[in-house]
């Protein structure tokens, strides 16, 4: 009977005065976190551009094509719907465990029956056991899905962000080893292996729960509805963003695709990581108030503004820096990425606006919603790739940031509709963070005017003080001090409450 108690209170969400401060501190961490995985994941790309060539990471590649297209079902949608809605059960968990658990051994079986045919697409042979062995971690994911969703609930961020730095730090030094023996693109594929086996590892024994029984009648058929949904919009997405990966690897091969695929992961990693990671916190959080309509808008609104404060000058410096950034991380070899980093610099920036907007939605349930605007706006995108496609990986470029660009008013439009927001309070919020990033941007342009002939470390370092520098005052001249201060008294009372 104990047991049981003990299992039904992990379930719980914080209590609503623990709220703020558990969102506050949780942003927090996860930003501090990033940070972290940013430089690993840096320092990761620095050496293994170094040791490999654009064919070995056009070859993982195409395969990603594949196995990102099956993960959309990796999970069912069943991780966020279990978050987002007000109250769980233990019957109602452990059937959804299992669902997931049949889930991911029908993706890992579905890697082994595609192999061949991803072999005769691409016509090379080497990509049979790459797709094989790559598709052995949607098992563990389906193993871990609801102890992972079960950790979100409960805002344990700092126990989430544990378990993805150790998971990156293990998989990077593997991966670092294996290139420097030799193992060419198999590195890359043991990489991501090896990080979902310390993830899976992590996240168990983070969660102590064991699941009971499927059970029929326990209400699982909403969680289930929200969970198709969630994925039919994760599959249009997908097509969204990977059209150009699928479509340059058909027509132009490894090389153009290794190419364009570091361009594309330099120009919206940072950005897209760090409102991936802090959406964790926000969906959360926004869950947890859903039905307070005036609450969820503040909350909300918060969150953007520092959301855009912390990507926005990110965004700016990349294409303002790239030869230099490419120079320094990646080396001579892959100096043709940068035309094509620096024409995905508008992708970068509507990422940074648009991407929380997906907060609002699925914290309301909304998510019928989202699958409208996505089938919607996915043609545009796809269009767009397909008219660049006949000039390689620039058109492509070109084509995706401006099918991105013209769908930016669309999606914030559908995506505002029904809360309260407007669009002079999403302009309340932006404003400040552009008008400073412009500054910034100014600033950063005077740098390569004078110094943009010199030591590409020493430039990019000068770079980076004066961009964020000029970024950082000009925020706190146009009167965003009192925000950030707000936050770390929030921050500093949530450390004295648990003394």
């Amino acid at each position: 009977m104990a047991s049981q108690i003990s299992q039904r209170r992990n379930f719980a969400r914080p209590a609503s005065d623990e709220l703020k401060r558990k969102s506050v501190r949780g942003g927090f961490v996860v930003v501090a976190a990033q940070g972290a995985k940013v430089l690993l994941q840096t320092g990761t790309v620095v050496v293994l551009a170094r040791l490999l060539s654009p064919e070995d990471f056009g070859l993982t590649g195409m395969v990603a094509t594949l196995t990102g297209f099956l993960g959309l079902f990796r999970d069912a949608g069943l991780s966020a719907a279990t978050v987002q809605r007000l109250d769980v059960t233990h019957e109602q968990i452990s059937t959804l465990f299992w669902i997931n658990l049949a889930v991911g051994a029908g993706l890992t079986a579905c890697t082994v029956l595609f192999a061949p045919a991803v072999v005769r697409f691409y016509g090379d042979p080497r990509l049979y056991w790459i797709t094989i062995v790559a598709g052995t971690g949607f098992l563990l994911n389906g193993l871990t899905a609801q102890h992972g969703a079960l950790i979100s609930r409960e805002m344990r961020f700092a126990t989430q962000a544990r378990i993805d730095l150790t998971a990156l730090a293990v998989s990077s030094v593997a991966g670092v080893i294996m290139a420097f023996v030799g193992w060419r693109y198999w590195s890359l594929v043991w990489m991501g292996l090896v990080s979902s086996i310390v993830t899976a590892a992590g996240v168990l024994l983070a969660v102590p729960w064991a699941p009971g029984p499927p059970r029929r009648g326990v209400g699982v058929r909403s969680i289930l509805r929200f969970g198709g949904l969630a994925t039919c919009n994760s599959l249009l997405v997908y097509l969204a963003w990977n059209a150009q990966n699928i479509l340059l690897g058909r027509v132009w091969g490894a090389h153009a695709l290794g190419l364009y695929g570091r361009a594309f992961q330099l120009a919206t990693l940072p950005v897209e990581q760090f409102s991936s990671t802090l959406g964790v916190v926000a969906i959360s959080g926004l869950s947890a108030i859903q039905d307070d309509a005036a609450r969820l808008s503040r909350s909300f609104l918060r969150g953007y503004s520092l959301l855009l404060s912390a990507t926005i000058p990110i965004a700016i410096f990349c294409p303002l820096f790239a030869n230099e950034i490419i120079h320094v991380l990646l080396g001579d070899k892959w100096m043709d990425v940068v035309p094509i980093f620096q024409l995905l610099a508008p992708t970068s920036l509507v990422f940074a606006l648009a991407n929380p907007l997906s907060w609002l939605i699925i914290a309301t349930g909304r998510v019928g919603r989202a699958v409208g605007i996505t089938a919607a706006t996915t043609p545009v995108v796809i269009v767009g790739v397909l008219l660049g496609l006949s000039h390689g990986p620039t058109g492509v470029a070109i084509g995706y940031s401006v099918a991105m660009m013209l769908i930016m008013i669309p999606i914030t439009a559908w995506s505002k509709d029904g809360t309260g927001i407007t669009w002079f309070d999403l302009w309340n919020v932006t404003r400040i963070p552009l008008f400073a990033g412009s500054l910034a941007g100014a600033g950063g342009l005077g740098v390569k005017v004078a110094f943009g002939g010199g030591l590409a470390i020493l430039v990019l370092a000068l770079g980076v003080g004066v961009v964020f520098s000029i970024y950082a005052g000009a925020l706190v001249v146009m009167g965003q001090k009192k925000l950030y201060v707000g936050i770390l008294a929030e921050l500093f009372s949530t450390g004295r409450s648990k003394q």
